[in-house]
């Protein structure tokens, strides 16, 4: 029997990352290295266990970490089974593996980290890799304080004290209170000596204020009336430094009850939280309150903390309104970089960013082996310059979700969708009549045919039409009839024959006769599989790409650039792991249409074949199906909807010795999923500061949007209004809707619409049991 294959971990602790300047890749200095064996059998648990006794670690607070093959930007994170054993496919046949053994970070932040699942495995990008040491430097040992303030048993010691006391600051005390220490004392520069006796001030716990304070000389004194401290310097003859001339370092002074009115500029809190942010890009401003206050004694309101983070978050990632300045250059490098891609965008004839497309080469290339269906949905951005983006997704052979093109726009409009489609053409084969799932409004439905015509079919998104079958019915029924009736709205639009169309639209009309004459109205042709003159694959709603916007929300808050070169990478991973992934299957359909085909032919077993006509058959099981295999073709439609055999097909393809497996559509084969996946993303080296050569002779001078954010604290992401219905009160005494008995006009009191007890239920479309 053949040994199993192994490579070796060259296991890395003890150094540190730094950015190469030219590529902006990162490399690993310093430290000590130990190679380990690795095989696919390996156990995450007896690795660690193995690495904390070669670097004698602890295993608890250990994080394991590598770079992809050919990709020096994104550290991927080692934390189960699963991630090492992807590990070592990645590198089988390298035969080698760098692995770097680091401390894991627990800050009081890392409890904001969303939720939200990207990828199998944990990612970090060059721009949030965090130099060891750096986080405790600054905040001080993790002991102290960096912990879950959620978790009593983790609790700091510190916790305990009164917020006032002097043992709160201690952390602050440590590091700055002999950053000023006397007469002599020199500093490079004037901010330098203003920085120091601000975090000075902060250590000893007392506000000072500025007698003199210019290019030559800077002297301050205590807040408090009458207390001699004071600090006088100035710049040294014949030099460029600032000395201390004079200093009384005596307080007479409380310097403790000025604390809580000291006010820390939204500058200094940034320089605070700046390596925070790194860590966790998504540190709440209410948590950066919380941290200033334990560890610096300084009271921040929201405002003040969400600005400080805006301030730190452009210093870490570079400003908005230069991000669109750098978008000529940008597109051209997406261009250059990654050969055959599409990136164009459009500005206003002030010059102001009006639109940005990107379809990458890699993603045209694999909608080809793609079925000719497209998923078409916009998220509303929440950075600094708002604006919408516009996605269109496909659904790959094992129905993952596949990026096909998105577009930043100024604002979601009727003139912005057709713009996009009609990029969206020029990057897309037309020479199959393709399907797109999208909403009826936001002009889509008149773009789709006037850009592409007859070579497309517009499905209805059925969300939308529970959305607006709600919203236009609202008022007329209880919450218990509404539901009802877009339950019998979603069952007859997954319905695959007429009569069973006409069954569930039945029901709606014994509810409503209004209700089914909206029904009829809606255009059925365009979102019902009975009538629908296209293929859909029973793919009934446009919010399919998913995954793509859970991406988006992770990175709307960065430039433009920044943001795109964000899903750049995350695309990049994905192709790269679904490729590795696929090259183990050993199935000649992808694993979840295996599955589903098995399952049809579990059905089979119970069922006959009773005679046939030619090539025809009849079938007998519940009912009596008639399946013509030359044609592809059953009256159950199971067939025709979702492109694989189904039950009645299979058992008369067993009778004909025939493979059900031939009878497949090719685009659910494992081989169209490899041709998918087979092209790759490149990175972008030199984008996020790009030489002043590069950026000279710009054709197009591209200034940011108008502002849009309105003062104060952002509003939250509404939740999507399909998900929701809200049960309107209904009157005890009329059975009248939207008032309560007490408000009854029949009381002699004017019906009033009343909203505030309104209670919240869950609906979900859901696929009808026994839909294919």
């Amino acid at each position: 029997m053949a040994s199993a294959k192994r490579i070796i971990a060259i296991c890395q602790s003890g150094g540190g990352f730094a950015t190469n300047e030219e590529d902006g890749s990162l490399y690993y200095s310093g430290g000590e290295a130990h190679a380990l064996d690795l095989d696919q059998n390996t156990q995450l648990k007896d690795f660690k266990q193995e690495l904390s006794e070669t670097f004698e670690c602890s295993v608890n607070g250990m994080a394991i970490k590598y770079f992809l093959p050919g990709n020096k930007k994104t550290l991927i994170t080692v934390s189960k089974d699963k991630d090492l054993k992807r590990m070592f496919n990645f590198f089988k046949d390298l035969d080698q593996v760098e692995v770097f053994v680091i401390a894991e970070e627990q800050p009081v932040v890392a409890r904001n980290v969303s939720n939200t699942p990207v990828s199998r495995s944990s990612r970090t990008t060059a721009s949030e890799a965090v130099v060891p040491g750096l986080a405790d430097d600054l905040f001080g040992p993790r002991d102290l304080g960096d912990v879950e303030m959620d978790d009593p048993i983790n609790q700091s010691p510190l916790d305990s004290y009164p917020s006032g006391s002097e043992e709160q600051h201690r952390r602050a005390a440590i590091q700055w209170e002999n950053l000023i220490t006397g007469v002599d004392q020199r500093f490079n520069s004037f901010p330098e000596f203003r920085e120091a006796l601000h975090k000075y001030s902060i250590a000893h716990g007392f506000s000072y204020k500025y007698k003199k304070n210019d290019s030559h000389r800077v002297t301050v004194k205590c807040k408090i009336e009458g207390c001699p401290w004071r600090v006088h310097a100035s710049r040294l003859a014949t030099t460029q430094l600032i000395c201390i001339k004079k200093m009384n370092p005596k307080h007479t002074c409380e310097g403790t009850s000025v604390k809580a009115g000291y006010r820390a500029t939204r500058g200094w809190v940034a320089n605070m939280i700046k390596e925070k942010l790194k860590v966790s890009p998504h540190y709440k401003p209410k948590d950066i309150a919380m941290d200033i206050k334990r560890e610096y004694g300084i009271q921040l309101n929201y405002s003040q903390a969400r600005r400080a983070k805006e301030i730190a978050r452009e210093q870490l990632q570079g400003s908005h309104s230069e991000a669109y300045t750098l978008l000529p250059f940008f597109c051209e490098k997406i261009m250059e970089t990654n050969p055959g891609s599409i990136a164009k965008f459009t500005t206003k004839e002030d010059s102001t960013f009006q639109r940005l497309f990107v379809a990458f080469h890699a993603s045209i290339s694999g909608f080809r082996a793609c079925r000719p269906l497209i998923f078409l949905d916009s998220t509303l951005l929440y950075s600094k310059y708002q604006g919408t983006l516009l996605a269109a997704t496909a659904a790959d052979g094992n129905d993952g979700v596949f990026p096909v093109a998105f577009a930043v726009v100024d604002e979601e409009t009727d003139d912005s969708w057709h713009w996009f489609l009609s990029e969206l053409k020029s990057a897309v084969s037309t020479s199959r009549q393709i399907t797109f799932v999208a909403d009826l409004e936001k002009g889509i439905s008149v773009a789709l045919q006037d850009i592409f015509g007859d070579d497309c079919y517009h499905a209805y998104c059925l969300r939308y039409l529970a959305k607006k079958l709600n919203r236009d019915l609202k008022g007329q029924f209880s919450h218990e009839a509404r539901r009802l009736m877009v339950q019998d709205l979603s069952s007859a639009a997954f319905a695959p024959k007429l009569d069973a169309f006409e069954r569930c639209a039945e029901n709606i009309k014994a509810i409503s006769p209004e209700a089914y004459n909206w029904v009829v109205q809606s255009e059925p042709k365009n979102w019902a599989n009975a009538f629908f003159p296209g293929v859909r694959y029973n793919h009934m709603t446009s919010n399919f790409g998913q995954l793509f916007h859970s991406w988006v929300s992770e990175a709307e808050e960065l430039p433009i650039t920044q943001m795109v070169d964000v899903l750049r990478g995350k695309m990049m991973e994905m192709i790269y792991t679904r490729r590795v992934e696929s090259s183990q299957w050993t199935t000649r359909l992808c694993p979840l249409i295996e599955e589903k085909l098995q399952r049809e032919s579990s059905k089979a077993r119970s069922l006959q074949v009773i005679h046939s006509e030619g090539n025809t058959y009849h079938v007998s099981g519940e009912s009596v199906e008639i399946v013509a295999i030359d044609r592809w073709d059953c009256s159950c439609k199971g067939w025709q909807l979702t492109g694989l055999p189904c039950c009645h097909a299979i058992i008369v393809l067993e009778l004909l010795h025939r493979d059900p497996y031939d009878y497949c559509l090719s685009y659910f084969t494992t081989e169209s999923y490899r041709a998918t996946y087979a092209e790759s993303i490149n990175p972008m080296p030199n984008v996020e500061k790009p030489a002043k050569s590069e950026l000279e002779g710009a054709a197009v001078a591209v200034t940011p949007p108008p502002v849009k954010r309105t003062p104060g604290r952002p509003k939250a992401k509404q939740t999507d209004t399909l998900d929701v219905i809200k049960r309107q009160l209904q009157c005890s005494k009329c059975k009248g809707l939207g008032h309560n008995k007490r408000a009854c006009e029949h009381n002699g009191i004017t019906e009033i619409e009343t909203t505030g007890t309104q209670l919240l239920t869950d609906m979900q479309i859901e696929e009808p049991e026994g839909s294919a």
